[in-house]
């Protein structure tokens, strides 16, 4: 489709030395989590927001952890939800560059959150800008949230305080620029066994917790292999993976304690409490109480999935956008991370889309890290006139 004057002056306000400079400035902000350091990254959004013009409004979740929220007014209608988050997964070892460094080189920047997602909040900063004067039904926001790279809490408080209504979301994770309309959900539970500390001569005299751990880590493998059998069409199977196993105090004492975390993928309509419940029922059937031990679950996150129909209005749009902004032809596609994306969609009732500069598969929680300058821009064209369309 071809554009409008209206929507090309949109687009010619895209300044892309502006956003690799939005994007350095970004990287450059130090801070990972664990241990939750947002603050360097959320006051760098917040002040290149306010030079541009924009209003900024940020919210404490934790000491020191404050979601941002950028907002062009609009009208009274619904607007238009840009989604990201500030926080990004710890530096680890094997760089060549600086991972704070922001190197542009041979048209990428590197650094760690490039791809996931410091490179996406720029783009959708720079969109917002370029927004700015033409009249539009409703307000263009976008928020970015602390904790998502853990356990949800930036996005949980956003939720609880949200005070628009919204015709849809873009997230803006890496997706190589591909339109994601569905994606898993996610979460960690947590079983705890105890038993009773014994000498390792006398093992009988004890309840070997690390027995019972590892009678739940078998369970989880079948209930894995269970779930192959039903793939979602887009996603895949649901799946069940073991990532840790703590327990015991020394190879001479029969161990009183152990504890199993499993990461759980959910499909869309799944409900991560029934999932939960799924779980300790398949538990109760071991019987561990017959070898003398206790057994607690736990869902200390859970983060849920989304599915989009195909045919709705922001999907449309936002394909259209996309391809008008130079992004090549691909089909549209599930998405086997996770995102917040899927609180918004469950809890606010939104539709959801998933775009955004970089790859989630080759570059994001990576070494060396890096995104194109060309997918920056195409984002930022992609998100300008995907909101210009959907308000205007």
């Amino acid at each position: 489709m071809s554009l409008t004057p209206a929507e090309q002056k949109v687009l010619d306000r895209i300044d892309e030395d502006l956003l690799v400079r939005v994007t350095q400035d970004l990287v450059r902000a130090h801070g990972q989590n664990p241990p939750g350091e947002e603050a360097a990254t959320a006051a760098v959004l917040a002040a290149a927001a306010r030079e541009l013009g924009l209003d900024v409004r940020t919210s404490p979740v934790e000491p020191g952890r404050d979601n941002v929220t950028v907002t062009l007014a609009g009208g009274n209608n619904p607007g238009l939800l840009l989604l990201g988050h500030t926080d990004v997964v710890p530096v680890g070892d094997g760089w060549t560059v600086d991972p704070y460094g922001g190197l542009l080189r041979d048209g990428r920047i590197y650094g760690r959150g490039t791809s996931d997602m410091k490179g996406g909040l720029a783009a959708a900063l720079i969109a917002l800008a370029a927004l700015r004067g033409t009249a539009l039904a409703g307000p263009v926001e976008l928020t970015a949230v602390v904790d998502e790279e853990e356990t949800g809490k930036g996005i949980r408080a956003y939720i609880a305080e949200a005070q628009h209504r919204y015709v849809g979301c873009i997230t803006a994770e890496p997706t190589d620029l591909q339109t994601i309309i569905a994606a898993r959900g996610d979460s960690y539970l947590q079983v705890s066994v105890h038993g009773r500390a014994s000498h390792a001569g006398n093992p009988d005299g004890g309840a070997n917790a690390i027995y019972g751990a590892a009678a739940v880590v078998a369970e989880i493998e079948r209930l894995h292999a269970e779930l192959a059998t039903a793939p979602h069409p887009l996603l895949g199977p649901a799946t069940w993976s073991v990532g840790q196993i703590n327990g015991g105090t020394g190879g001479s004492i029969v161990p009183a304690e152990c504890v199993v975390v499993a990461d759980r993928r959910l499909l869309p309509g799944e409900s991560p409490a029934e999932v939960l419940a799924d779980l300790g029922r398949r538990v109760a059937a071991l019987r561990l109480e017959d070898r003398g031990l206790t057994v607690e679950l736990a869902m200390p996150m859970e983060m849920p999935a989304f599915e989009t129909e195909a045919d709705a209005d922001l999907i449309r749009i936002t394909e259209a956008a996309r391809l008008d902004s130079g992004g090549e032809p691909m089909p549209l596609a599930g998405w086997t991370a996770a995102c917040d994306g899927g609180y918004i969609a469950r809890d606010l009732a939104v539709p959801v889309v998933v775009l955004g500069p970089g790859s989630v598969t080759t570059q994001a929680h990576r070494a060396d890290e890096s995104v194109p300058v060309a997918e920056l821009l195409t984002a930022a064209r992609t998100y300008a006139l995907a909101a210009h369309r959907l308000l205007t």
